[in-house]
């Protein structure tokens, strides 16, 4: 995706070419000048058919952006999976304040409780709303493939960790995908437990990763190959008591 600014060259299907002299991508709209007429030409993003000098066309997308990446996360996972690179795994899970989710794209052995120390890449839905990247020298509204060359370029060691089968996580990571994209992620966060113990094996939370969408309203997800057994027993750590100086709390 080029850059648009004043300065640009562009290509007009009645006007030839011109330089752009304003822009207002909240409106979709520009200014540009063509030739040696004084005045300006206001053209429509949307509807006006403009181009790049070199013929690439310039699209106002009109529909909302994603407020969070992770259903772009989740296509470059499964085409990566397609293309033999099934140990790769996408963890998401929320911020404490519940606005905006983090993820972590790890590789090798898949061991999703010592994710925090396996090698790959973190990010937040709080960053990307102010900067639309993963992170990794890719171009905001970047295609699934120009995700992968661009991380393909930018970590290859890191990326080569994750060749390998794994064909139960991989089946279910398509399945996945199937029920949730292009318009919702899952997380992987456990849920808290509540008076009388963690309920059994809830369902994989779903959220919707632009504004606008309605609730999630398909069958359950399921938990991921490896997490069968972790939904033994309660998962909260107990509160430390409190002790103060000079004074013992009754055991």
């Amino acid at each position: 995706m080029k850059a648009l600014a004043p300065g640009t060259v562009i290509f007009h299907r009645h006007r030839g070419y011109g330089v752009i002299t304003h822009v207002n991508l909240l409106t979709g709209w520009i200014s540009a000048r063509f030739g040696s007429e004084s005045r300006t030409l206001d053209l429509n993003l949307s509807t006006d058919a403009v181009q790049h000098a070199d013929g690439e066309a310039i699209l106002f997308r009109r529909a909302p952006p994603d407020r969070m990446p992770h259903a772009r996360l989740m296509a470059v996972v499964r085409e990566l999976h397609q293309a033999g690179y099934e140990k790769l795994y996408l963890y998401a899970w929320p911020k404490p304040s519940g606005l905006h989710w983090r993820w972590h794209l790890f590789t090798g052995q898949r061991d999703w409780m010592a994710r925090p120390w396996r090698e790959g890449w973190y990010g937040s839905g709080a960053e990307y709303n102010n900067n639309p990247v993963m992170g990794w020298g890719d171009s905001p509204g970047a295609t699934t493939g120009e995700l992968i060359d661009a991380l393909a370029r930018f970590d290859p060691q890191g990326l080569a960790q994750a060749l390998g089968r794994d064909e139960d996580h991989t089946a279910w990571f398509a399945n996945v995908c199937a029920q949730l994209l292009p318009g919702y992620m899952y997380s992987l966060d456990m849920e808290r437990a509540v008076e009388g113990g963690l309920r059994e094996r809830p369902a994989v939370p779903i959220v919707a990763v632009r504004a606008g969408l309605p609730a999630y309203a398909g069958p359950d997800i399921g938990w991921p190959p490896g997490w069968a057994g972790l939904w033994q027993g309660v998962h909260v750590l107990p509160a430390p008591k409190i002790k103060l100086t000079g004074h013992t709390e009754p055991g």
